[in-house]
């Protein structure tokens, strides 16, 4: 018991003190190089406070680059292989203990992780160099879609074929047998929790939010004896909080679609594998309220001959019109999500 906590933190500990050593060095090269996205892709406004805040935001934006996220999956992948070499180079119970890496647990979200990162970043490049006379924009909307289910589909195969599983577990009512209707709905899971992304833009905001969740993903593996996930969980934590230590107000780098798109993908790997996807949404739930917010606008002036639910989207930009500062929204999530988190890890471990 002792030492799979130590399993736990140990790596999760060796990843924030990668990331705190990486970011300098990366940082560096994305302000040399001026990674970031210009004011004339910004998104457009309306009148009043929001206006005023987006033009404040834009300005910042021109300034601060983009592919921070690159410090969140760098950390893992490095801290992954670390404790990998070792168990291999001095093969030991100690350092073979320490190793999270194994086929049954951690290989599909470890994978995914990297996969949806490098797609991410292919996406900042577009948008970045969109202003220099290529693709404007990044990865049109369809295209990023259809990476999104295309990800989503192999992972949903490898659940069905290769794991065998095709049901989803219901709190407190049990297994709830899907089929094949398993593939689609583990790829809508997938694609929701990507559209959740959209609560990025705001220095801090996502940071925290994703560092909550997979720790609390991180307690529910560990006590359902999962600990090599519980380790993942725990090292992408702490590579996300060495990502927001350079991303409190003002934001050192933004983690932009490299850091999202792997996160986002990665977690719903995770989810499935605690069979705890059903309380996804309560532990996530900023994200899926922010992916439900832009769905149901969208929706609705498509539906409606172009009328609006709500005022503004994204949800933040509500916030905003509330006359709140950047700060205190991401303070005021930070804190909702802190709650909801422990609302699904106790219905997940109770259920």
């Amino acid at each position: 018991m002792i030492f799979d906590v130590v399993k736990v933190f140990a790596p999760a500990a060796f990843s924030f003190f990668v990331g705190i050593a990486l970011s300098p060095i990366i940082a560096h090269y994305l302000y040399k190089h001026k990674l970031w996205k210009n004011k004339t892709g910004a998104e457009k406004t309306g009148r009043g406070k929001v206006a005023i805040q987006s033009e404040i935001r834009k300005e910042k934006e021109a300034g601060t680059p983009l592919m921070g996220g690159v410090v969140i999956w760098a950390s893992v992948l490095i801290t992954s292989f670390v404790v990998f070499i070792l168990s291999v180079l001095f093969s030991d119970s100690v350092t073979e203990k320490l190793n999270f890496i194994s086929r049954g647990q951690t290989w599909l979200p470890l994978f995914t992780l990297i996969v949806g990162s490098i797609v991410g970043l292919a996406d900042d490049f577009l948008v970045i160099y969109g202003r220099r006379g290529y693709v404007a924009g990044g990865l049109p909307i369809p295209a990023k879609i259809g990476v999104i289910l295309g990800i989503g589909f192999i992972g949903a195969l490898w659940f069905y074929y290769k794991l065998g599983i095709s049901a989803v577990s219901v709190p407190f009512l049990g297994e709830f047998e899907l089929g094949l209707l398993f593939i689609p709905f583990f790829m809508i899971v997938m694609l929701a929790l990507f559209s959740g992304g959209a609560i990025d833009r705001i220095d801090g905001l996502s940071g925290g939010i994703m560092a909550t969740i997979f720790s609390a993903y991180s307690g529910i593996a560990f006590f359902q004896n999962q600990i090599d996930i519980a380790a993942f969980c725990a090292v992408v934590a702490g590579a996300i909080l060495a990502f927001l230590w350079f991303n409190i107000p003002p934001a050192r780098f933004y983690m932009s679609e490299t850091g999202i798109l792997g996160l986002t993908t990665s977690l719903s790997i995770v989810a499935f594998l605690t069979d705890s996807v059903l309380v996804l949404p309560i532990i996530a739930f900023p994200l899926f309220l922010a992916s439900g917010y832009i769905i149901i606008q969208t929706l609705s002036k498509n539906l409606r001959a172009g009328e609006k639910i709500f005022s503004v989207t994204p949800v933040r930009r509500n916030f905003e019109e509330l006359g709140w500062p950047s700060y205190k929204i991401t303070m005021r999530v930070w804190v909702i999500s802190v709650i909801t988190a422990i609302i699904g890890m106790i219905i997940a471990l109770a259920g």
